[in-house]
């Protein structure tokens, strides 16, 4: 027998059909009429023929006809929505679909699988995760180590061990024995009472990658988790069954909690859960829908799905990956910028940097070599102004490998930590099988991804800050030699004088969020947690940070290539005018003033998807592979210096090509 799952005015009513042949209309009626059926007052309605509705299903949110037969509009178990006509919604309403539903309207199940065994997970694995390209699995040592630490948590229970977080209460309770009856309420009671974040949810592929990391923590083997419940976790996360947990609440110790705990009471059947079958439901009907069973918790295992630092750190794989995009193709950025401004190539000269070898400034240097003038690929915009009296550039142009270079050496410092992290146990206790008993710690705190994460804001803003101040030599005539604002007729047009602004906005903006997180403590827990790391927000915060520099960059982008315009017929370099046609194929010349805001986001669409660096890289790594090492005779210090050049511009094993 067909069984639809129907949401009417904020409950979910499951509506079995004894014939499939009758309507979409009958649907929405008889849901209706079980909805009226319990309330008191019969939800304000007469009778059920007073009701006026339409009905749409939850997956892409499109409208059903009333007179379709439900055989042939919807699948057995989906679920759909009736909205109620003249029903306002409330502030607190959750909708059916998160923001961006047309992504998920195409998901598409992964057939790939990532082995974890809670040692070897990267950024770019956990991000993956997050975008729904893998399933996960577990290795077979990591189910062995899995086996053996919960074999610890049963010795401890059939022993009647006092044991913090097992047989006692937590926090300030902790002095507190539970009886062995009360083990499993205890855990229950623990996520249930803990889930009391707030905020807006997190989106289906942050929730993703936070489920993900949390199993990859479990399967290390010190958690104490069951091998049966962390299998029934790795089968939620394979159907995308994803909780709703809000992204504020946690101060970064003892760990995530609030998050995780929302994250947690999904896995029970119990809250608000989201797949891109259902959309937003309750827990045990998404579960349901997926032929999945909700958890039930066995003693210590609400503790193990909800101490950790993995939101923190989820965020922050997200924030590394999307940093370490932004910063190289802010290179790119800059040298069309220097090319429109008609500036010099010799602050990027090889033994300037080999002087000073930080790795990030000589690669940065190397890359502006590798795109601007030189006879690998000459520029006739250049070449116009070879012989200008010009000595050297202003600071933004001149110092761009010293200032991009030590935010991609910031990045590289926040990715290690990072890594780390993704792969640390910070459960408290741990169990260590190899001992066969419990040790109680601080692997919670969350100090080091949130310190790291305070650091990369701060370091990736100057992106944003400096690249500010390159728009402004860009629309301003007197520094440029181009047209106010980028645009003929001044005066009657504006051109880019408020996107420059949009730009200063955001540059101060993140100013505000560069301020660390981390400096802040708030004693918790009747002063049994007395210091915290406010992890959270750094991670939050930073990846707010990096949306900014994406965006002021994304209008710089803009800018270079109106820039160009006024140089016309004269070219630049190669790799240059792939970028430049890159960006000509989204958004048209600026001919006169026209609406911007759809511009300045298909440019950071471009750099979101990472089309400038995949344009302009394989002219980058061509160039490297012929210039280096150089040809010419070097001197004993000069070779030194050389050599130290070559290590550092070595291409690193997870740079693409």
């Amino acid at each position: 027998m067909p069984r639809y799952t129907v949401h009417v005015r904020g409950e979910w009513l499951a509506v079995p059909c004894q014939d499939a042949r009758l309507t979409v209309g009958w649907l929405g009626r008889e849901a209706v009429r079980r909805y009226m059926k319990n309330k008191p007052d019969n939800g304000g309605f007469a009778s059920v023929d007073d009701v006026r509705f339409l009905v749409r299903q939850c997956k892409g949110l499109g409208l059903l006809d009333s007179e379709d037969l439900l055989e042939v509009a919807l699948e057995d178990n989906e679920f759909v929505e009736v909205v109620i006509e003249g029903d306002v919604m409330s502030p607190d309403f959750i909708p059916s679909q998160p923001e961006g539903v047309y992504l998920y309207s195409k998901y598409r199940e992964p057939e790939k699988y990532i082995d974890l065994d809670g040692d070897n997970l990267t950024t770019e694995d956990l991000v993956n995760l997050g975008k729904g390209h893998y399933k996960i699995k577990l290795t077979p040592v990591a189910e062995q180590k899995v086996r053996q630490s919960r074999e610890v948590i049963d010795k401890i229970i059939e022993e009647k061990t006092v044991v913090y977080g097992i047989t006692t209460g937590f926090g300030k309770f902790a002095r507190t024995v539970i009886p062995v009856n009360k083990l499993q309420e205890l855990q229950v009671n623990l996520v249930r009472s803990h889930s009391a974040g707030v905020g807006k949810p997190f989106s289906p592929e942050r929730c993703r990658m936070l489920l993900a990391l949390r199993i990859n923590v479990l399967a290390k083997g010190y958690s104490g988790i069951s091998l049966e419940t962390l299998q029934q976790v790795i089968e939620i996360f394979n159907a995308s069954c994803l909780s709703y947990v809000p992204e504020k609440g946690t101060v970064g110790a003892s760990g995530d909690l609030a998050p995780l705990a929302h994250l947690a009471l999904g896995l029970i059947g119990e809250g608000k859960m989201w797949s891109p079958k259902s959309g937003w439901a309750d827990a045990k009907y998404v579960l349901q829908a997926h032929d999945l069973k909700p958890i039930v918790l066995k003693p210590k295992e609400g503790l193990a799905l909800i101490n950790g630092t993995q939101m923190i750190t989820s965020l922050g794989c997200e924030a590394v990956e999307r940093a370490s995009a932004i910063a190289r193709q802010a290179d790119i950025v800059a040298a069309l910028t220097l090319e429109v401004l008609k500036g010099t190539t010799k602050a990027f000269d090889t033994d300037i940097h080999a002087v000073r070898p930080h790795r990030g400034q000589i690669e940065v240097a190397f890359r502006f070599r590798s795109l601007l003038d030189s006879d690998h690929h000459p520029s006739e915009i250049a070449e116009s102004h070879r012989f200008c009296d010009r000595v050297q550039d202003a600071y933004t142009l001149r110092c761009c490998p010293q200032v991009h270079g030590v935010v991609n050496d910031t990045i590289a410092f926040v990715k290690d930590i990072i890594t780390t992290e993704l792969n640390s146990a910070t459960d408290n206790p741990m169990v260590f099988a190899s001992r066969g008993e419990t040790i109680s710690g601080g692997n919670f705190h969350g100090e080091y991804p949130a310190k790291a994460l305070d650091y990369l804001a701060i370091g990736v803003h100057e992106l944003a800050a400096i690249s500010e101040r390159r728009i402004e030599r860009l629309c301003n005539p007197s520094l440029s030699e181009l047209p106010a604002f980028l645009v003929a007729e001044g005066g009657l047009n504006s051109g880019f004088m408020i996107a420059h602004c949009t730009a200063a906005a955001l540059v101060s903006e993140s100013k505000a969020l560069c301020h660390p997180s981390s400096v802040d403590s708030l004693s918790t827990s009747a002063a049994t947690e007395d210091h915290v790391s406010m992890g959270g927000w750094a991670a939050r915060k930073a990846l707010r940070v990096i949306e900014h520099v994406e965006h002021v960059l994304a209008i710089e982008l803009l800018a270079a290539c109106q820039g160009i315009e006024f140089l016309r017929p004269l070219k630049t370099t190669t790799p240059l005018e792939k970028v430049y046609d890159l960006v000509r194929s989204v958004v048209r010349p600026w001919i006169k003033d026209r609406f911007m805001a759809p511009d300045i986001e298909a440019a950071h669409r471009l750099l979101l998807e990472q089309k400038v660096w995949d344009v302009a890289s394989p002219y980058i790594e061509k160039y490297r592979m012929e210039h280096i090492p150089e040809s010419r005779p070097l001197s004993p210090t000069a070779f030194s210096l050389q050599f130290l050049h070559q290590k550092a511009t070595k291409i690193p094993e997870t740079e693409e090509l």
